[in-house]
């Protein structure tokens, strides 16, 4: 049986947990079945590491460029940004009031689209 109640997140109150936890820039905000997605919103530089998971970005506001290992991906609201476990990646000159989800998995075969 789901539980409804903790089966949806909604972007403002996910924003405004943030913003309640001054020089925070990610939050978990909901965890199930090997997934995790929470919110990001760096300041000035995006200073993150490799993760051990796989990882989607959903841009939610804000633009700028993406870094997957040395290629150069502009960004926009509502891109997808997918990262394989270990790769090397970071935001730059992403404007003020950049936020994304970011969607933590273990990693499958390779589909592609």
């Amino acid at each position: 049986m789901t539980d409804a109640a903790n089966s949806r997140v909604a972007l403002h109150a996910a924003l405004e947990r943030l913003a309640r936890e001054p020089g925070k820039e990610y939050l978990v905000v909901l965890e199930r079945a090997g997934v995790e997605v929470g919110i990001y919103r760096p300041v000035d530089q995006d200073s993150q590491s490799p993760h051990e998971r796989d990882e989607l970005y959903v841009i939610i506001s804000g633009h700028g460029d993406f870094f997957l290992g040395p290629e150069r991906l502009p960004f926009e609201p509502g891109d997808v940004l997918y990262v394989p476990a270990g790769e090397s990646h970071h935001f730059e000159n992403f404007s003020v009031g950049f936020a994304t989800w970011v969607i933590f998995f273990e990693g499958g075969s390779d589909g592609g689209a």
